[in-house]
């Protein structure tokens, strides 16, 4: 079991959505548990509190558990997601977990992706601009073993869609369970395709977390070679129709 962190760091998880959890008699076990890592801003929160409600309604049944966590303090937000997985341990026990962020938060869960409770990873714009260089460029060794997803607008003005690009290659060389989606036209906070973005999250975590299946886009993105995996347009209505 993990080593339970102390809240000292700064973060704390928010309250929990989803399956039902304690001692009563109607209530369901915990089988999995997405962290949800908002972006910097609390005025630009992107998909995060939309597809924390979509996670409870599709997930909550199978025993899917959201949290948010809280950032605070002067911990980075890498080691912060690493205390939420730890404190994930503790409360649930052996359980998948699957990092979700947006913008700082999927920076985040990227680089935390190597706890041993991880199995999932969804970074949807994340915001990796300056944080490596050529000689020394972001880690993805993390990321192996893993499930892999990253969505970004084309139009991103705050995070350089090709630095996301850029990291999936590399990604996809040790992880084939690596794809990447491209949202035509959208600009960071994702909000002129929200609900195809939310729909394409939610059914990667719940492919993810317990089925092993996805939507046949996903599945054609995570088998297709590079570059054809990671530029996979994000069709309009995604979600629409689909069938699990």
């Amino acid at each position: 079991m993990a080593q339970h962190a102390p809240p000292a760091r700064g973060a704390r998880l928010g309250r929990a959505a989803g399956a039902r959890t304690g001692s009563g008699s109607t209530e369901s076990p915990v089988n999995g548990v997405v962290l949800l890592l908002p972006g910097a801003s609390r005025f630009s929160p992107g998909p995060v509190r939309p597809l924390a409600r979509a996670l409870a309604r599709a997930g909550g049944a199978e025993g899917l558990v959201t949290h948010t966590v809280i950032h605070g303090g002067e911990s980075s937000r890498e080691e912060q997601a690493g205390w939420a997985a730890d404190e994930v341990v503790r409360r649930y026990g052996d359980v998948p977990v699957c990092l979700a962020g947006y913008g700082a938060g999927g920076a985040a869960a990227l680089r935390a992706a190597g706890h041993a409770a991880v199995n999932s990873v969804l970074a949807m714009a994340p915001c990796l601009d300056g944080a490596a260089t050529q000689d020394s460029p972001e880690p993805v060794k993390q990321l192996s073993g893993r499930q892999v997803l990253i969505v970004h607008g084309t139009n991103d003005a705050r995070s350089d869609p090709e630095t996301s690009f850029r990291l999936a290659a590399r990604a996809k060389k040790a992880n084939r369970s690596t794809c990447r989606f491209e949202v035509h036209s959208d600009g960071h906070g994702l909000r002129e395709h929200q609900a195809e973005v939310v729909s394409l999250a939610v059914d990667f975590v719940l492919g993810a977390m317990f089925s092993g299946r996805y939507s046949r886009p996903v599945t054609d993105a995570l088998a297709a070679p590079p570059p054809l995996g990671l530029r996979m347009p994000l069709a309009s209505g995604f979600g629409r129709s689909l069938r699990r």
